[in-house]
């Protein structure tokens, strides 16, 4: 063989291994798209995100938040769920936004980049309305079990739910008690500045204003204060009836304390962030007699309560405080969603949420074109003998049926 033909045969040869080590480059995909993994049990993996105030003053409330999450997620991979014919294990991704919107946002964008089909949260109106426009920026569908300012579901997001009567409700129910059931003549109002205390307070405001209970004196605070003594002592000589807090129980329990070493004979009133057990803690005797709303139902008049706390305090072996049943509903609201549009993907399974009708632990779920609840229920509490008692429930179920008839 001369030296080109040589040559020739060499240089062929290389071609053919080149071509044979070549390897076929995979389709680009979306990389902002949550992808379902398969876990090592051949299973598919599905991330659902959940985010509370883990730490700070209302850390209690935040993990009574994610103890909802996690019960729901360990009792859905116990029925093993199928979902358009595939075997799934529900994961739960969990963040703590120390109740600060600014970490609120970051946590958010951390859940999209982790992968979440969906979130469950934020618990305090301040975090969860800036957090929803990541989430609606990302398309992921999100259900908050206890944010009530009105302004979350009316920034127009198709995203955006809530499985909780908004503060427009509890305001309101709250005004029309102060009024004909306590047959107040004066209030005063104090509130914590953030979205939820200062919005709760507004509504409780227009509702008693609009009933002719003159407003004496408005104050705020902070939701981080401890000290109430020089608003109080500056509200004592207005001589209210009584005084409406909006705020959460960190600071509620104090304040009462505070109103009753300066001898304020008037009722301390507010909303769902204090009808708590731990205000009752906070508070000591001077919690006896006080009034607080919950958005929702009385327990025992919740269809799934009695199992889902029994098996709350089994697993957690500590009360419920107020918002995991909300919780744990929101995370089977999801999941009900996926199931019905038989997909994970929230491109898909989206649009199924605004179509939910699904009873859960707190009662029928339905939202309205907003995200809302429809037939949102709002509790009046008293507290009797160191326990929350009822004194009465608005809205609800039984009044829908009965302005159905």
């Amino acid at each position: 063989m001369n030296k080109y033909a040589r040559l020739s045969l060499i240089a062929a040869a290389a071609m053919t291994l080149a071509a044979c080590g070549k390897q076929e480059q995979p389709a680009a995909t979306d990389a902002s798209a949550p992808v379902a993994a398969a876990s090592t049990g051949g299973d598919v993996t599905v991330k659902i995100g959940q985010v509370s105030p883990m730490s700070g003053p209302i850390s209690h409330l935040g993990k009574d938040n994610e103890f909802g999450a996690k019960l729901a997620i360990e009792d859905l991979n116990a029925e093993g769920v199928e979902i358009g014919g595939k075997k799934v294990k529900f994961e739960l991704v969990s963040e703590d936004d120390q109740g600060d919107p600014k970490i609120g946002t970051q946590v958010a964008q951390r859940l999209v980049d982790a992968g979440v089909v969906g979130v469950v949260g934020h618990l305090n109106s301040g975090t969860t309305i800036p957090a929803s426009k990541i989430y609606s920026d990302a398309g992921l569908p999100q259900i908050s079990p206890s944010a009530t300012n009105p302004d979350y579901t009316k920034q127009g997001f198709k995203t955006t739910f809530r499985v909780i009567a908004n503060d427009v409700q509890q305001g309101t129910a709250l005004g029309q008690f102060a009024a004909d059931g306590l047959k107040a003549k004066k209030v005063a109002i104090i509130d914590d500045r953030t979205a939820y205390g200062q919005g709760l307070a507004d509504e409780f405001e227009k509702a008693v204003k609009a009933k002719g209970v003159d407003v004496v004196k408005r104050e705020f605070t902070t939701n981080t204060a401890t000290d109430f003594n020089a608003i109080l002592t500056s509200i004592k000589a207005t001589k209210p009836d009584v005084i409406f807090y909006g705020g959460m129980d960190a600071q509620a329990g104090p304040l009462a304390k505070q109103m009753s070493r300066l001898g304020i004979k008037a009722k301390l009133m507010g909303g769902d962030g204090w009808q708590t057990p731990e205000f009752i803690k906070l508070a000591g005797d001077a919690s006896e007699g006080q009034f607080s709303s919950s958005c929702g139902v009385p327990r025992d008049k919740m269809p799934g309560f009695a199992a889902f706390n029994d098996k709350f305090k089994a697993k957690f072996n500590t009360e419920v405080q107020i918002y995991a049943p909300y919780e744990y509903d929101a995370v089977r609201v999801l999941v009900d969603a996926m199931k019905r549009a038989k997909s994970t993907d929230p491109k898909v399974y989206l649009p199924e949420v605004g179509k939910t009708d699904y009873t859960g632990v707190t009662g029928k779920i339905t939202f309205d074109d907003k995200g809302d609840i429809k037939n949102g229920a709002v509790t009046v509490y008293q507290v009797k003998g160191g326990k929350w008692e009822v004194v009465s429930t608005v809205g609800g179920p039984a009044a829908a049926a009965s302005a159905a008839q």
